[in-house]
């Protein structure tokens, strides 16, 4: 079975994959000191959880965009899991699929998996929105080949700034105002209304946008944790999809693997 760990800016997601399924998934908050003990504990006690034993795990991959959480995840792999870590986007993982921008290298691997598994699923011109720390707007051509996208503030983000700067305003939880109206008549209540449905329009906005420029049909899938948040309330999503980096590491796996 295939451990597939997906090394976030927020989360360390873990999930166990078997013939391209699913079958569990965890996730801890991400800290590059942690070592591979601390994880080895605690991912023992989730496995025992769910049925499994270490002993289950037969291959590990890696997908990261914090560089020094990698070396713990590779001793987890080596140490507990008797198995090399396989990298995303390196040796017989390499991406395989075009970069069309001009710094190729700057890709972030979460954004790579979405773009593979994204265009493995679906067929034609697309677009891929990854609500995370960040949220990320990819734009993925027929063929596979990456033509550019878009980096926004997550709304977590978003929301962290606005209270940080403005020192009479409360931290509120994010979610969907419990009214239609955008006008707000108390403080919470405008703040909901802000960061909610300004995220809503911003989304909405850019994605007319990309359309208008390609000018081709494009199909819009949504990942990431805080996609259904906004399923609700807008129709600008084809479709969400809120595996697609866990989807798009177990395929890189199995690519790595077909010339071994």
């Amino acid at each position: 079975m295939l451990l597939a760990v997906d090394a976030g800016n927020t989360n360390v997601v873990f999930a166990l994959v078997e013939d391209g399924e699913i079958r569990a998934r965890w996730r801890i908050a991400t800290d590059p000191r942690r070592t591979a003990d601390e994880y080895a504990v605690w991912l023992s006690q989730l496995l025992s959880l769910e049925g499994y034993d270490r002993s289950a795990v037969t291959a590990v991959i890696v997908g990261t965009v914090v560089p020094r959480a990698l070396h713990n995840l590779q001793v987890l792999a080596g140490k507990y899991f008797k198995a090399e870590a396989v990298i995303a986007g390196q040796g017989g993982a390499e991406w395989g699929f075009q970069l069309d921008v001009e710094e190729p290298g700057s890709l972030g691997a979460d954004r790579a998996l979405n773009m593979i598994a994204a265009h493995a699923r679906h067929e034609g011109d697309l677009i891929v929105i990854d609500f995370g720390t960040a949220t990320t707007f990819e734009l993925v051509d027929y063929s596979g080949a990456y033509k550019g996208g878009i980096i926004a503030p997550g709304i977590n983000l978003s929301l962290d700034a606005l209270v940080t700067a403005a020192a009479k305003l409360p931290r509120i939880a994010i979610s969907a105002p419990e009214s239609g109206s955008v006008i707000g008549r108390n403080t919470v209540d405008q703040m909901h209304i802000g960061i909610y449905w300004g995220y809503i329009a911003m989304i909405e906005g850019l994605v007319a946008r990309l359309k208008a420029e390609v000018g081709r049909p494009l199909k819009v899938i949504a990942t990431g944790g805080l996609a259904v948040l906004f399923e609700k309330h807008t129709t600008v999503f084809d479709t969400i999809e809120p595996d697609l980096t866990i989807q798009g590491l177990a395929m890189l796996w199995q690519r790595s693997q077909q010339g071994n």
